[in-house]
């Protein structure tokens, strides 16, 4: 078996099914048929161009090239978990505080992996490195991202509470601390969720385009769970990073509360 092959008549037939999401979302006023058909044509180009992009990197084998795709990728999720915030913090630090949650859980979770498989003749290969930074730094930003707008929104709902259990003196971690386990548990649920229902209600991702390229199901089983444990780690490492920072950031030295520092779009 030499695995499925999706050509543009297939491609075209999903591409229809997305087209028939936007249609009834517009005939029944639900409002996001011009997000669905914007992050469609956004994912087609971005696949196709990182497609040529691999393509061209994998058949060099440059490791300095392998270097830029991975900074370009750390950038473009900070990037995109910053913007995802209602609420956000004013000026760069916002944008600082995406990259260390981000990058700090993905590239430990990473250097991890990649020193697992360490005995591989071929470990450092960019065909080996990028899809492992990919994944894992995919789920460290949509953890991060949903965890820091949890924490960003309740701690501007819930201002008073905060600061009347500051005035009545707590900490400022003492006073945030629900809000901050309650973020965190957003975060991870997405992830613990896809832990919970791996080989009972889904096939993952890795282990279903392993068997449909002809893997044995037990190894393609295996690697499965390899990278779920890895993209559990990363995920609650980054979610952690983020809400601590971003409480630390929301309060200064005399624990006060500082939504002076918040930037609502």
């Amino acid at each position: 078996m030499n695995g499925l092959v999706f050509g543009p008549f297939e491609l075209s037939l999903a591409a229809a099914l997305v087209l028939v999401n936007a249609a009834l979302s517009a005939a029944f006023s639900l409002g996001i048929h011009r997000s669905i058909l914007i992050a469609a044509l956004r994912m087609v180009v971005q696949l196709l161009l990182v497609g040529f992009v691999l393509g061209f990197i994998f058949t060099n084998a440059d490791h300095r090239l392998s270097l830029v795709v991975l900074v370009a990728m750390l950038l473009a999720a900070t990037f995109e978990v910053g913007s995802r915030q209602k609420s956000k913090l004013a000026g760069f630090w916002h944008y600082g505080l995406s990259g260390i949650a981000v990058g700090g859980g993905t590239m430990l979770v990473a250097a991890f992996a990649l020193l697992t498989v360490a005995h591989s003749e071929d470990w450092t290969a960019p065909r080996i490195v990028i899809p492992i930074f990919g994944i894992i730094l995919g789920s460290a930003m949509s953890a991060s991202s949903v965890a820091l707008n949890n924490f960003f929104e309740a701690v501007s709902s819930q201002r008073a509470a905060i600061e009347a259990q500051l005035a009545l003196g707590k900490t400022r971690r003492q006073a945030m601390t629900a809000l901050m386990q309650r973020a965190v548990y957003a975060g991870t649920l997405p992830v613990l969720n896809q832990m919970a229902g791996a080989g009972v209600i889904t096939l993952p991702g890795i282990m279903s385009g392993q068997i449909l390229a002809g893997a044995n199901p037990i190894v393609a089983a295996q690697s499965q769970i390899f990278l779920m444990l890895l993209l559990c780690a990363a995920s609650t490492a980054s979610v952690v990073i983020a809400v601590w920072l971003a409480a630390k950031s929301l309060s200064d030295e005399r624990d006060r509360l500082r939504l002076d520092r918040f930037r609502v779009k």
